[in-house]
């Protein structure tokens, strides 16, 4: 078939054509602090730098390792990293996350979530694509590029109504960045963030089901129709959102398990901890269109499968996925048109707008027609790291025809910018003037991002700085904390040692009278009360010790410090004899002095000999004396105590 000849009335068209805002869209994040405590009660900012909050940016400039989300994207059920079916669907359909509305992910949450907890199986694949279909979203005169593809469900399938809401206000305005986290993979789990970037419908948008695909998933259709009309266990759509809402499991985030493994309260995947029920109905409510007179589900009419509903014995789980990125080149994602024709209404009407699934047959058949006209389709946006693939959209024995069928096709050189411009509808003489100017749009666009990537550059450069700082400060920080470690150890042993030689000390036969069972406790209340009875004793004996200096020790300074003063009484010498025979030597002498006053005539050599004085002879003078000694004492001032009589007297 030759070219199709382009005419005025197609040029007319497309000037018609409904104006794609790109990145204009874009303005200053204005999230709440009430959407903020919404992030936290579900856990979604649980983990140390999940989420970032725009500063003072009117356009994302996503750090190293973030990508832009919404507020309403979040609570929808989306979390990192993301699942493997929705990153092959953004890779098939050649979109990014902010072209998804609010309610197309939750058409996917839902029905990740039918999969994996009501029929049993992975995601599918082929199941997605006899249900679902994307279209543009936009209106006659605007076609936007935040929410700028709605899925939607196909017109002859019967599914779960899902009850979303009219519209979802200002979810535009609600833009964040949220941490990528590497799922293991050799490309990124969601695409680097490009905001200008044109939303080209695809093939894949409208691809339906082949009949092996329709064959393989005949039951779960039938299984899903069963669901839906079982009289009494009726399954909704506002139910399976509401259980997943309730089991605080996000569906589109890649998980350690699949769903009918659910553990309850202690299963590894949940982000947080139930929700009130208070805040779960709100939360239906704000994401679907119940009004607070319809009542928030609290259970589904069927039993999900779960760690205490097991699957079935011999039950098959596995399921056909989305092609990833790294899967290499697939037909269905070539590029049908990147102008705004097929441009569906607004997403406040796109949730009932659904296509005829034969307008993939007219798409290709217009593909076909212009065949030898067709530019290079753009990249994969998922084949970074594995060289630049452009994809024709046809397999390679489709390409060898389309070679046959136009052999001069390969002689012409298209420019990337200017193929992708030049829509099916422009007129052949106008299109160097109108690509010249999209041309100088485009690369203003393209000198943008290579300051956005250069500024990206230099702040990962910063990072890397300040990480090997902080490496340095944490090892420091780490060596200190081992020497406290190591010093509270010791500290740890000496005072067990203490503690017990304490108690080592205080095993004794005293007791308490009201002890505490505190052993240690117990010693030390018996150390306070034997250092208080030590205490008085020594202050009795100093004062004892003080009276007695002045008999002992006449011609001396009693000492001011008590050991001093104990010292004094601890010598080898007896200082009771010592005093014993002072008071014998003036008793003697005293006697003498009384004898010679009483003018007798006394033989004093004999007086002095004792030793012939017989023991019983000197005790019967003793005697005798004792009327008169104890008159002389008397006189003298002091009255003896009785005591026997001693002997012979100490001398020396």
């Amino acid at each position: 078939m030759p070219p199709r000849k382009l005419t005025k009335h197609s040029t007319l068209e497309s000037k018609m054509a409904a104006e794609d805002l790109g990145s204009l869209e874009w303005e200053r994040s204005k999230i709440s602090q009430q959407d903020m405590n919404m992030l936290k009660k579900l856990g979604i900012s649980g983990k140390q730098d999940a989420l970032r909050f725009p500063k003072e940016e009117s356009y994302p400039a996503p750090p190293m390792q973030y990508r832009v989300s919404f507020v309403d994207h979040l609570i929808r059920g989306l979390s990192t990293p993301i699942h493997d079916f929705l990153r092959g669907l953004l890779f098939m359909y050649g979109l990014q996350l902010h072209h998804l509305t609010p309610n197309s992910i939750l058409h996917i949450s839902i029905f990740i979530t039918l999969c994996e907890s009501f029929l049993g199986v992975q995601p599918n694949w082929s199941l997605w694509k006899r249900i679902f279909l994307c279209r543009r979203n936009g209106s006659s005169s605007v076609a936007y590029n935040i929410g700028g593809v709605v899925i939607c469900v196909r017109p002859d399938v019967e599914y779960f109504d899902v009850k979303f809401p009219d519209s979802v206000q200002g979810w535009r305005k609600k833009w964040l960045y949220i941490r990528e986290e590497n799922h293991g993979s050799v490309e990124d789990n969601i695409p680097p963030f490009d905001g200008a970037e044109k939303i080209c419908r695809r093939r894949s948008w409208d691809a339906e089901a082949t009949d092996a695909e329709k064959a393989a998933t005949e039951a779960l259709m039938t299984r899903i129709h069963e669901l839906q009309n079982t009289r009494g266990q009726e399954l909704s759509g506002i139910q399976i959102t509401a259980y997943f809402l309730r089991i605080r499991v996000q569906p589109l985030q890649a998980r350690k398990n699949p769903l009918w493994m659910y553990a309850g309260d202690k299963d590894v995947d949940r982000l947080s901890t139930d929700l009130s029920p208070n805040d779960l109905a709100k939360l239906v409510r704000k994401i679907s269109s119940l009004n607070k007179k319809d009542s928030v589900p609290t259970s589904c009419g069927v039993t999900p499968y779960s760690a205490t509903n097991a699957l079935p014995q011999n039950h098959a789980t596995a399921s056909p996925l989305p092609p990833l990125p790294e899967g290499g080149e697939v037909e269905e994602r070539a590029v049908v048109t990147d102008d705004n024709q097929g441009t569906s209404r607004p997403e406040s009407e796109a949730a009932g707008s659904r296509k005829s699934a034969a307008s993939s047959e007219k798409d290709a058949e217009a593909e076909a027609t212009s065949s030898t006209r067709s530019p290079p389709s753009a990249a994969s946006p998922g084949a970074r790291g594995k060289g630049t693939r452009l994809l024709t959209g046809t397999s390679k024995a489709g390409a060898a025809r389309a070679e046959e069928a136009a052999p001069d096709a390969g002689k012409r050189a298209y420019d990337l910018y200017e193929a992708s411009l030049i829509s099916s509808g422009d007129e052949e003489e106008d299109a160097p003037t109108d690509v010249a100017a999209r041309r100088a749009q485009k690369l203003a666009e393209a000198n943008k991002r290579a300051d956005a990537l250069a500024a990206e550059l230099e702040q990962s450069e910063t990072a890397r700085m300040k990480a090997e700082a902080d490496a340095a400060a944490v090892e420091d920080l780490q060596k200190r904390l081992d020497d406290a470690k190591n010093a509270l150890s010791k500290n740890v042993a000496q005072h067990s040692a203490r503690e017990k030689e304490i108690l080592r000390k205080t095993n004794q036969e005293y007791e308490l009278e009201n002890p505490e069972g505190d052993q240690l406790l117990d010693a030390l209340s018996l150390l306070e009360i034997h250092g208080t009875e030590a205490r008085d004793g020594l202050a009795e004996a100093e004062i004892g010790l003080s009276r007695l200096f002045p008999y002992f020790f006449k011609k001396k300074e009693e000492p001011a410090i008590f050991i001093d003063l104990a010292k004094c009484f601890t010598s080898q010498e007896d200082l009771g004899l010592q005093l014993r025979q002072e008071g014998l030597k003036v008793g003697v002498e005293g006697t003498i002095a009384l004898v010679a006053e009483s003018q007798q005539n006394v033989d004093w050599a004999r007086v002095g000999n004792t030793e012939e004085i017989e023991t019983k002879k000197w005790q019967s003078l003793i005697k005798a004396a004792k009327p008169n000694s104890k008159k002389i004492l008397a006189t003298l001032g002091y009255k003896p105590a009785p005591a026997p009589s001693s002997s012979k007297p100490e001398v020396k």
